[in-house]
């Protein structure tokens, strides 16, 4: 457990900065009324669970009113909670409950689409061409004979296309809506006022139940050139019809504003998928979102030469506006480490995820937990994806006819979807559903994999080797000693090239960071060991860090001995 630091994490208003932020994909994290699905309910039950884990603050996923098209992505109110979630009132009482506990709430915001179930689109259906209730979306008619073309080609972030047709109420082909995701999530038309009304109005509903920030979807998105031309073989900056348009950052100055209007600023925080650092850096000026995802670290192989390069240049891109970086191993889109840091080509994207890609769970459980060292030391506040704290894999046999993935479909069975690390999670070693929900509850809404139990919160709560116990070691350590919130700089501590091509080394103030990515490889001399991710090794000269570890060292203070601690968990 954390040090009481309720003080800090209650009353600094840049709390944000250096922050640990929790992750929970609510259908998963714990059932609370036993219908097989997570809810409010089973949150609020586990809360004292986030508080002894170490955590500043928990972001949700959305837990709106949603026909579930896209795992809630597809909101149809956003002023009412799903009632497999629960209510309203729940939610303010969990946002509530959380805060006094030193937990602040961020609640997720998705404003490119909303579901095709959403009153505004509903009744742009039934208005017909040309109506004003139209505008606030993308209808378009179609081209060629007929307006049987679709409008544009573009690509769906899902795969496939991004138009589908309506039918007039006789029964006749209609005009097309735009759709980046699937046909079930419209986008909206920003250049309407309507839209940047609501939305702002949708701000203010959850700051005033007490949500510290929010969390922007597909943050890069929303702005589309109204001539909806094709997109270039090779956009420039800005010049891509639907992706990073210049007059985005006008939307979010505007909530910078609501955010500031709170006498405790409330925080912005983007969902931006952008290759081009100093685009990227623009979301992040003073008067627009306080942090951004940094997915380029999470998309990088475990390999010391790119993680390095990673690391240097979102610190690069960050610090002309000022902003923190922010540092993420996986979500709820992302396949988990344990299974992708094990696999030959151990980098992430979308378009290369198959069936059947071979993966050794022991060498990514390793690197996993070396890789929750290495982030944790970055400077910038740390997100943790629930069950990433257990050394969860993937699920990668879910049998395919549970499979809820649009990803899945539109792939045409290709691409295995995001699923696999959405199974809900195990609290107990044995029980009907390994305490997910009650015993003789309703099953999980995803069946969880034989053995699901070893990796469970009470088998790993009292051992002191589990990945459980080291997060919660780490995350004590980082909240508890200054150094964490000191400077960084890039080490060169050991012998040869071994620093640049096997090893991650870097200071924080006076705590020193190893990452090993080859070799074992000895230890510098005057330091004490603060914590490492596996067991130190004896070499001929000393102890020695093993291939696939990392390791927090301090400088010995002059006249003290050093101290070794030969295994990862005897430092508290």
């Amino acid at each position: 457990m954390r040090e009481d630091d309720s003080t800090r994490t209650t009353a600094d208003p840049t709390w944000w900065r250096d922050a640990v932020i929790y992750q929970v994909y609510v259908r998963s994290f714990a059932d609370g009324d036993g219908d097989g699905t997570g809810d409010l309910a089973g949150v609020r039950q586990h809360l004292p669970y986030l508080r002894d884990l170490g955590v500043d603050a928990i972001w949700f996923t959305p837990w709106y009113l949603s026909p579930l098209a896209d795992g809630g992505y597809d909101v149809a109110d956003y002023r009412e909670i799903d009632p497999q979630f629960g209510t309203l009132t729940e939610a303010e009482q969990l946002i509530a409950e959380a805060r006094d506990l030193g937990i602040r709430t961020i609640v997720d915001v998705v404003p490119n689409h909303v579901s095709a179930a959403h009153r505004w689109f509903q009744s742009a259906l039934d208005a017909g061409p040309g109506s004003p209730e139209r505008e606030r979306f993308w209808f378009h008619p179609g081209k060629g004979p007929g307006g049987d073309e679709m409008p544009t080609h573009w690509v769906s972030d899902f795969q496939g296309t991004t138009w589908t047709r309506t039918t007039n109420p006789d029964g006749t082909p209609g005009e097309w809506y735009l759709h980046l995701f699937t046909p079930e999530q419209p986008d909206l038309n920003w250049n309407h006022p309507d839209v940047r009304r609501e939305h702002e109005d949708i701000l203010r509903f959850w700051f005033d139940r007490g949500a510290a920030g929010i969390r922007i979807d597909s943050a890069a998105l929303l702005v589309k050139d109204a001539t909806l031309p094709e997109v270039p073989a090779h956009p420039g900056p800005g010049e891509h019809p639907h992706v990073d348009r210049d007059e985005i950052h006008d939307i979010y100055r505007g909530w910078r504003a609501v955010a500031e209007s709170y006498d405790e600023p409330r925080v912005l925080v983007g969902e931006v998928w952008l290759a081009d650092r100093a685009r990227f850096a623009q979301y992040l000026r003073p008067d627009e979102m306080h942090t951004a995802f940094n997915f380029d670290f999470m998309a990088r192989p475990w390999d010391a030469k790119s993680l390095r390069e990673s690391v240097q240049t979102t610190l690069d891109a960050h610090a002309p506006v000022g902003a923190p970086a922010t540092w993420v191993l996986s979500n709820h889109d992302v396949t988990r480490p344990v299974t992708r840091y094990g696999r030959e080509d151990s980098a992430f994207a979308f378009p290369t995820k198959r069936f059947g890609t071979p993966t050794d769970l022991a060498a990514g459980r390793r690197r996993a937990r070396a890789a929750a060292l290495l982030s944790a030391a970055l400077p910038g506040s740390l997100y943790v994806y629930q069950g990433d704290e257990l050394g969860l894999p993937e699920v990668e046999d879910l049998p395919l006819d549970v499979i809820n993935d649009p990803m899945h479909f539109r792939s045409g069975g290709v691409d295995p979807g995001r699923d696999g690390c959405r199974v809900p999670l195990p609290w107990t070693r044995g029980g009907s559903s390994h305490g997910f929900g009650p015993d003789g509850g309703a099953h999980p809404w995803l069946p969880q994999p034989a053995g699901w139990g070893d990796l469970s919160v009470e088998a790993q709560a009292d051992d002191d080797a589990s990945m459980l116990s080291l997060y919660r070691r780490v995350l004590a350590l980082r909240h508890g000693d200054p150094a964490f919130r000191g400077d960084f700089a890039w080490a060169d501590v050991l012998p040869g090239e071994a620093t640049s091509d096997q090893v991650l080394a870097f200071t924080r103030d006076d705590v020193l960071c190893l990452v090993n990515l080859g070799p074992a490889v000895p230890l510098p001399a005057g330091y004490d060991v603060l914590l490492a991710s596996a067991d130190l090794e004896q070499g001929a000269a000393g102890a020695e860090l093993p291939t696939d570890t990392a390791a927090w060292l301090r400088r010995t203070p002059p006249g003290h001995a050093t101290t070794t601690a030969s295994r990862c968990c005897t430092r508290r």
